[in-house]
């Protein structure tokens, strides 16, 4: 066995700690060995190896705290995840995309840092992955900044209108009403990016555009940043009609969750091909996304994972 002992600032303890010692638990189930905090002083025992792995994370943790980062339970899985990776920790959660109100948009994960810098490098990103991964509330923080930093003119917002066990001829209102449930999404998106104020001002002028993904076809989006949202319920041919309305000076961003197609069994998803029939062709990139980049509420990592553990044991799709 062995022992190591840290002596921490105070506020840098307190920190460590967090509330009810949320972010110290989180540590300690990590590193694999038992952390106490006594006043300032951290004390971790264990096999040599991992006190040694644990004091490397920790002084990670602490570094971000001393340069004022707010450390959540969350934060340890996005340190520990990038040293297995062997990326700095503050690479990731110091790329920050947009500022909002004192939010600060970032990534969390290492596959989401590879995401937005894909998105940055490349003019077509495809990102797959399940749900909590943060796909589409990252493209939209990308949009947003670069509509602010004028490098697009536009920004347009698609998903396809496909029922998820609801018909859309009984719901009420008119075509647009019928399919604003499938887009709330992205609004809300937008929403927590910009002032309200903002966002109407932008849909008048046309400058922002929220529609379903049937609206695309005979356009020509130049100066554009395009994001399809839940591609994995186009048919190959939407896929096609769709990545085939770039324009010039734009940038598209395809996000969806093969396992979960709303398709009739009988139909291909354009999302579940689209790797193989793209893969070798230059400025196109696929990210792809497990159950660790979830960051959503913990629970939904477990159940993310628990499915995958069904499907995988049963051959059957959930």
């Amino acid at each position: 066995m062995a022992r190591r002992q840290l002596t921490l600032d105070n506020t840098v303890a307190a920190e460590l700690a967090g509330s009810e010692d949320a972010v110290l638990r989180e540590l300690e189930g990590r590193v694999g060995c038992d952390l106490h905090l006594r006043g300032n002083v951290l004390t971790l025992d264990g096999d040599e190896g991992e006190v040694r792995d644990a004091a490397a994370v920790v002084e990670e943790v602490v570094g971000l705290i001393e340069r004022g980062h707010d450390v959540a339970p969350g934060t340890i899985d996005t340190v520990a995840g990038a040293m297995d990776a062997r990326q700095r920790p503050s690479e990731i959660l110091e790329d920050v995309i947009w500022r909002h109100r004192g939010i600060q948009v970032a990534p969390k994960t290492v596959n989401q840092k590879r995401y937005v810098d894909s998105i940055r490098e490349h003019t077509v990103t495809f990102g797959i992955g399940p749900a909590g991964t943060g796909k589409t509330f990252l493209a939209v923080a990308m949009a947003v900044a670069a509509l602010d930093a004028r490098e697009v003119n536009r920004i347009i917002l698609t998903r396809p209108a496909v029922e998820a066990g609801e018909r859309l001829g009984f719901l009420p209102g008119d075509l647009q009403a019928k399919v604003d449930p499938y887009l709330r999404p992205l609004f809300d998106a937008l929403y927590d990016m910009l002032d309200p104020e903002r966002v109407s001002t932008y849909f008048d002028r046309g400058i922002i555009e929220v529609a379903p993904l049937a609206f695309m076809r005979g356009r020509t989006l130049n100066d554009s940043f395009v994001i399809l949202d839940e591609a994995q319920n186009t048919s190959p041919e939407q896929m096609k009609m769709f990545l085939t309305r770039l324009g010039f000076g734009s940038k598209m961003v395809v996000t969806g969750d093969i396992t979960q197609i709303d398709l009739p069994r009988d139909q291909r998803s354009g999302l579940v091909v689209i790797g193989e029939i793209l893969a070798q062709v230059a400025d196109i990139s696929f990210i792809r996304f497990g159950g660790e980049d979830v960051v959503r509420h913990q629970l939904v990592q477990r159940i993310v994972a628990a499915y995958g553990d069904y499907e995988r044991d049963s051959g059957k799709e959930a």
